[in-house]
């Protein structure tokens, strides 16, 4: 058992956890969540023994191993597979000290204990792990040093997974996986034997893989039982009963203060007016519910509106090298509002794919049209070390905006997210995620009509997450992203682009039939029989126009079912006598909420209209 005991943590003169406890019984699969910054990795320090705790202790079975994610990445001449394999120390060092063993009965010993620890089938599990991460046969065999940072970091993690410790600590791993190797993660901590704790703001990893939820929240450490969704039910439920705590000790506070300030000053009344006073100083105050509210994400809207497409590719072949092209058949389109998610391993183009979208990459042969007069925003992961460091954010602003009063550059600054003393903080001394807000800011910020986003969500923790998922639903003009969140796919594509086999296809399944063919890929499994254009002939869907616009009325119809079913719940909730006196709070937010839904239905119908006048012309 994982045993936290009064435990306090502080660093560089900051409280970070405050007199704790926690117990984690063996076999627990634990989601650990808090803010950024709240102190969820300086636990991990402790845990592991690299930092000291103020106060309190952290004990662990004396025999467990306690396994983490390495903060250097491989980098040598060993192939993947010999990096993987050594991460087994007792393995490694059995089989060295088996070349060299002469004494027949420590021979026997350390084949028993060989077969004792499956030592044989070590090579397939390893290579299982690297295929699951992404890693092929033939890549599997190659050098560590040919690999990119990212890609050795997954190698890193590869070894980490087959060593299978005691304690599986685990922070922010997805960070450097893709959609593909995210959801095998997902479905591999699912199945972890041991126990493991992971610091994570993945939604659909914290629903899918954990069945404890390790909250760390103003210095406090709570458990919860069961996945993210239970764990926010409970801590709702928790929240209104403290506040109702703090309401009526306030009242019982008013109450005895009330008769001590009556009779103090009455001799026949100063004993029982004396024992209220040691009744109030015995009434500890009860933590009140504090509300930490999420800065909104916003993307400012085109100047103007583009007559659709606004981009068109026909037969495109793009790439570095005219012999050896990325990408060929390239045939999309892209209209005003389309929200298109691309699917795909990392290596099958989908950067490069974005670059002939951005206008980054011209197409070796082909065509690709734009609208006139096209802003593109492009987000991705690396701008931020393109930050001036020694710049702050208003530094940003007041360079984009020339000769703007001192009051207009404010303004901008405090809209994208830095209002007051903090848009004077230097962008070295931000936060990973502070830094992607400002990026975010920085690269909407003239009103694109189209926004690409490259792996946006890497340091935004769930509630950023949550407010960036509602600015793009938001934001009236296309988006193109590539990401590994699945609650962020869901929550805002309606459109899946599959990146693979040097093209791109439509793809018509979901994201949970994507699950089911990446897993049973990556498992060696027989691949499920399910809609992907992936498996069709792109001609043959591109030929089939009605076909197209059948399918573009069918989903705009259950657009408008799914936002009537939304905006009609909306309603019974709003139609609560109380509820705006009750909640005001609430009530406001669901008054926006049904304004948001009428807007999506709004679009909705005139994607119908559109469609069924467009497959009308078609038939006759």
């Amino acid at each position: 058992m994982l045993s936290i005991t009064d435990l306090s943590i502080r660093l560089a003169g900051r409280l970070l956890i405050d007199q704790s406890s926690v117990q984690i019984t063996p076999g627990s699969r634990v989601g650990m969540v808090g803010r950024n910054g709240t102190g969820k990795s300086t636990l991990f320090k402790v845990i592991r023994g690299e930092l000291a705790a103020e106060h309190g202790s952290v004990t662990l079975p004396p025999r467990w191993r306690i396994g983490s994610l390495a903060q250097e990445a491989p980098n040598g001449p060993e192939s993947l597979i010999s990096v993987v394999l050594k991460a087994d120390l007792e393995r490694d060092a059995l089989l060295t000290e088996a070349e060299s063993a002469t004494d027949p009965h420590r021979i026997a010993e350390i084949q028993t204990r060989l077969v004792d620890i499956d030592a044989h089938s070590a090579p397939s599990r390893a290579a299982a792990i690297l295929s699951g991460l992404g890693f092929s046969a033939a890549e599997q065999l190659r050098p560590c040093a040919e690999f990119s940072g990212g890609w050795r970091m997954r190698v890193a993690l590869a070894a980490t997974l087959f060593a299978a410790p005691d304690l599986l600590l685990l922070d922010e791993p997805t960070n450097y996986l893709d959609l593909e190797g995210t959801l095998w993660l997902e479905d591999h901590l699912a199945h972890y034997p041991r126990t493991v704790i992971v610091i994570s703001h993945d939604r659909d990893l914290l629903e899918s893989s954990v069945d404890q939820i390790l909250h760390l929240e103003r210095g406090k450490l709570t458990l919860y039982k069961g996945t993210y969704s239970s764990f926010e039910e409970q801590r709702a439920a928790r929240e209104l009963l403290d506040a109702k705590a703090v309401k009526r000790q306030e009242a019982e506070r008013a109450r005895l203060q009330a008769f001590v300030d009556r009779f103090k000053a009455k001799a026949s009344k100063a004993r029982q007016a004396q024992s209220r006073v040691k009744m109030l100083e015995r009434l500890k105050p009860i933590t009140a519910l504090v509300t930490e509210d999420v800065r909104e994400i916003s993307f400012p809207a085109p100047e103007k509106i583009l007559s659709p497409p606004i981009i068109a590719a026909d037969n495109a072949v793009v790439g570095y090298d005219p012999a050896s092209p990325v990408l060929n058949r390239v045939t999309l389109r892209i209209d005003n509002d389309d929200r298109i998610a691309l699917l795909g391993a990392n290596g099958n183009g989908k950067s490069t794919l974005v670059k002939l979208l951005a206008g980054r990459l011209a197409p070796f042969s082909g065509k690709v049209t734009r609208a006139d007069k096209l802003s593109i925003a492009y987000f991705a992961q690396h701008q931020l070390d393109e930050l001036n460091e020694d710049a702050s954010a208003y530094d940003h602003v007041r360079k984009l905006m020339g000769d703007a009063p001192e009051a207009k550059v404010r303004a901008r600054a405090g809209a994208i997210g830095f209002s007051g003393k903090a848009a004077d903080t230097k962008a070295g001394k931000l936060s990973g995620g502070e830094k992607a807000r400002l990026l975010l800011g920085l690269a909407t910020f003239f009103g694109p009509n189209m926004i690409i986003l490259d792996e946006p969500t890497n340091h935004l923790d769930i509630d950023s997450r949550a407010a960036l998922a509602e600015a793009i639903n938001e934001f009236p003009g296309a988006v193109i992203m590539v990401s590994h969140d699945r609650y962020l796919i869901e929550a805002c594509a309606d459109r899946l682009w599959i990146v693979a086999d040097r093209t791109v296809t439509n793809y018509d399944g979901d994201l949970d039939e994507y699950r089911r063919l990446v897993l049973s890929a990556r498992n060696g499994e027989p691949a499920p029989r399910e809609r992907s254009a992936a498996s069709e002939k792109p001609q043959r869907a591109r030929s089939d126009n009605r076909g197209s616009l059948k399918k573009r009325i069918a989903d705009a119809e259950a657009e408008i079912a799914r936002v009537s079913e939304i905006i009609t719940k909306i309603d019974t909730a709003l139609s609560l006598p109380d509820i705006f006196t009750r909640d005001p709070k609430q009530a406001a937010q669901l008054s926006k909420a049904r304004a948001n839904a009428a807007d999506a239905l709004a679009r909705a119908e005139e994607q119908w209209l559109e469609a069924s006048t467009q497959f009308d012309e078609a038939a006759g």
